[in-house]
This record gives C-alpha cells, sequence and structure tokens, in this order.
C-alpha cells in the first residue's frame, strides 16, 4: 500500500462525495474498486473480503464487502445503511458516502448527500435511467450539490457500445439540467473489471474523457464557508464559576459558516440583543479569529440571556427572523406528512413547536411537473410546504447557507425524523396558494 508523508496531505484538498443508484447498479461494487485499485485498502481487509467471497463459492473477492458492513447487506447482497470510507491519494483527501438503491432506504441517501459536494448517481447500462435514477437526481438538485457524476456501469455487459452510453447519458443530462443540476460529468465505466474506474479502459477508446478518479481528484471544491454568511449555533453555556474563572461566561458551539472575529459586533437571535466579541476560545487557547467547522467559545462584552439554541450572528449580516417558513422538503417517514400535522421543527441546535399549514404541491418525478394541493406527502415524495413556528427562528435560505437554510420535522410523539426540509426556493416553484388550513390545537 502506497504512503502518503503528512506534508503531501497537508496540502491536499478534501473531496466529500456521495455515491446513488438504484438497486443493483453496483455502488458498493465501484466503491470497493476504487478503494482497491487506489491502494486504499489495508492488507487485512482485502484478507477479510477474499475469506467472505471465499465462503460464498467466489472465485474473486466481491469487492463490494468493503463498504457493506452490515450483516444483513452482506447477506442479501444489498447496500441497507450508509457506509462513510475515508481515504486519500497524492492529490486529494475524500470522505465518502455510499448509499442504499432501495427506495425505502432513500432517505439514507438524503443524509448522505446532505454535506456532499459531488454526488455519483450510477446506471445499469442495459437498465438505463430509472425512477429511482430520477428521485436521486432530484435530490442531487434539491440539496444544490455542485456537481454530479453519472457513472454508467456495466459497460461490458452490453459490449462496450459507445450508443449505448450516449443515448443514456443524453437522456439523463437533459433531465438533470432541467432540475438546475449546475454540473454533469458522464463517464463509462464496468466496476466489475475495473474499465475507467482508476485505469483507462482498453476496451472503450472512443472515451476520450477522465477515469472516475482522476475526476474526483481534479473537479473544482469551492466549499470555503469561511466567506459565507458568519453563523454560530449556541450549543451549551460555559459557566464555571469556580476560583480560577468566577466571571467567565462562554457560548460553546460549532461554526456553522463565515468567521468570526475578536471585537467584532453581533446580535444574538431570535432576541435581537447587539453585543461585541471579547474573546475567542479555540481548544483552551485565546485567539483572535475562527472560522467555519471549528469548535469555539465566543465571549462577549455585554451579560446577555443566552441559552442552547440561540444563534449568533454579525450586525452588519443578521438573517430576519420569522415564524411562516417555506420550503422544499423530501419527506423520508413512513407515515404521511398532512395538512395540519403538528410537528417538531429543528433548525440548528434549536427545536420547536410547528405546524405544516399547507402542501402547496408535490414533484412528479417522471415528467418534473407539480401537482397541485396533494394533501399530503408519503414517503420519498418531494414537494413544497408551508410551515407556521410556535417561536420565531432565524433562518437563511438554503441557497445562500446549506447548514442554516436546512432543517428536519420530528414527530413529538416518538422523536421519528419525518421530514428533511430546505428553506426558499427550489429548483420547481410551486403555484401560490391561500392559507385556509384549519390550525386547531398548537395555535400560534
Amino acid at each position: 500500500m502506497s504512503t502518503i508523508t503528512t506534508e503531501e496531505l497537508a496540502a491536499t484538498t478534501l473531496l466529500r462525495f456521495a455515491t446513488a443508484g438504484s438497486v443493483d447498479d453496483g455502488k458498493s461494487t465501484l466503491v470497493g474498486r476504487l478503494l482497491h485499485d487506489s491502494k486504499s485498502v489495508l492488507t487485512d481487509q482485502l484478507e477479510a473480503v477474499e475469506r467472505a467471497s471465499a465462503n460464498r463459492g467466489q472465485d474473486v473477492p466481491d469487492l463490494a464487502l468493503l463498504t457493506d458492513g452490515l450483516r444483513a447487506e452482506r447477506e442479501q447482497g444489498i447496500t441497507i445503511d450508509v457506509a462513510y470510507r475515508y481515504f486519500a491519494t497524492p492529490r486529494r483527501r475524500f470522505i465518502l458516502a455510499d448509499t442504499p438503491g432501495h427506495v425505502q432506504y432513500t432517505r439514507n441517501m438524503v443524509t448522505g448527500a446532505s454535506t456532499a459536494e459531488l454526488t455519483v448517481i450510477l446506471v445499469d447500462a442495459r437498465n438505463g435511467v430509472v425512477e429511482q435514477t430520477r428521485r436521486h437526481a432530484a435530490i442531487a438538485a434539491l440539496l444544490r450539490v455542485p456537481h454530479v457524476v453519472l457513472a454508467v456501469n456495466k459497460m461490458d455487459l452490453v459490449e462496450y457500445q459507445e450508443s449505448v452510453f450516449a443515448a443514456i447519458a443524453e437522456e439523463f443530462t437533459a433531465y438533470a439540467s432541467e432540475l438546475g443540476v449546475p454540473e454533469i460529468t458522464a463517464i463509462p465505466i464496468s466496476a466489475l473489471a475495473g474499465d475507467n474506474v482508476v485505469e483507462p479502459s482498453a476496451h472503450m477508446d472512443w472515451y476520450g474523457g477522465p477515469t472516475f478518479l482522476e475526476h474526483l481528484e481534479s473537479v473544482p471544491v469551492a466549499h470555503d464557508l469561511s466567506h459565507c454568511h458568519a453563523r454560530l449555533p449556541v450549543q451549551y453555556v460555559i459557566r464555571p464559576q469556580n476560583a480560577e474563572h468566577p466571571d467567565y461566561r462562554g457560548y460553546a458551539g460549532q461554526i456553522a459558516a463565515g468567521t468570526f472575529r475578536v471585537d467584532e459586533s453581533v446580535t444574538v437571535l431570535p432576541s435581537g440583543r447587539a453585543t461585541k466579541i471579547s474573546g475567542i476560545d479555540l481548544l483552551g487557547k485565546p485567539v483572535r479569529a475562527a472560522w467555519t467547522t471549528q469548535s469555539v467559545t465566543l465571549l462577549l462584552e455585554d451579560d446577555i440571556d443566552i441559552s442552547r439554541g440561540d444563534l449568533i450572528v454579525p450586525s452588519k449580516d443578521a438573517p430576519a427572523t420569522t415564524q411562516d417558513i417555506e420550503a422544499t422538503v423530501c419527506h423520508v417517514a413512513d407515515a404521511p406528512l398532512t395538512v395540519g400535522h403538528r410537528v417538531l421543527l429543528k433548525h440548528g441546535t434549536r427545536t420547536v413547536k410547528a405546524i405544516v399549514k399547507d402542501i402547496p404541491s408535490r414533484l412528479t418525478l417522471d415528467d418534473l411537473s407539480l401537482h397541485p394541493h396533494p394533501g399530503q406527502l408519503v414517503a420519498n415524495d418531494i414537494g413544497r410546504v408551508k410551515i407556521r413556528t410556535a417561536e420565531p427562528l432565524p433562518v437563511d435560505s438554503y441557497a445562500d447557507s446549506r447548514r442554516t437554510g436546512s432543517f428536519i420535522l420530528i414527530d413529538p410523539a416518538d422523536g421519528t425524523t419525518l421530514t428533511a426540509g430546505m428553506v426558499g426556493e427550489s429548483f420547481a416553484a410551486p403555484e401560490p396558494v391561500k392559507d385556509g388550513t384549519d390550525d386547531d390545537g398548537w395555535d400560534f
């Protein structure tokens, strides 16, 4: 196994990407082949896969077993859970989320792709674009994933025909472009044989593009959130009240976006109280500035009533607070989401009561038309909702901030996650509707 020096690793960029596709399109095999051929598999891991493959009567190692970690996955030959893998090449570091293909596990694809900068959607060259392919393309567009790769797999089973690849690529590109996917790259591969995964294929001389790994290593990664709207959801208030720190009061959390600096004017939401940052503690040491993904403690000049769930933002760049949220959602629960549904809405570190006031439309995946006023969303449906919250929330548009423009709806009875939501406009604009919902119960 090749080694990478500490200096080389520090110089590389990080790419978060997710794989998706229909059942048996070969996602896990592709990931296994990628890890194997890029020398990112430890010897003992490969030996374990070889033993497991031999026990199943297979002559060659089943590379899909490198990612299908659950016992049920190996027994059924399918992916159920989201499998996360971390690996690196001399050019880049990667965090990979291998997501399931079954319709009932689409919710896991939403989880895996929610933080991805690139999504790989696999298509079986024999089957072409199917409903689940369109659903995954819609979710990638909804989550505003910047880059989408169409991997047309199992080209060896269609005799590596260029015409088959071209037809699938044209159909998918037209569909995804209509959804608003900003960049689509189509690559013909055979994950089982290794064609165009890490090494160029000797069977497809008609293809002049990059291999799968070459594209992953070279795709631009423009996810520097340190220049976005600065946001710190407060997770914990630190008050030691001991002899060493008798008056210490700090507000701890992970910076969701942007950069905070000492002496900067900030506002605490939803109260709207303004103050200045008097200090920033990072890993127990004072610093002058801190930025996205760092876990810090902010010290403020004024003694303000702040608790978990509040949001600290620059005063010059504060989002508006509102109790009325319009969003595009992907419903992930088995039970339907209905108009009048009483839920809990979790936004950042804050959870409030809410009511689904209206469901203006549901997206039809076949032709991207909008079915108006469906009354409910069932599992895996994508639609528009209007929600009224019990308390004002400082929300950003999802187009501006994937972290503070997203939320989840929770069943207050058992804590089940019902729906993943993205605030503001999406790839499809719903028709205007009137608010006529009976809000008996939780009256906001």
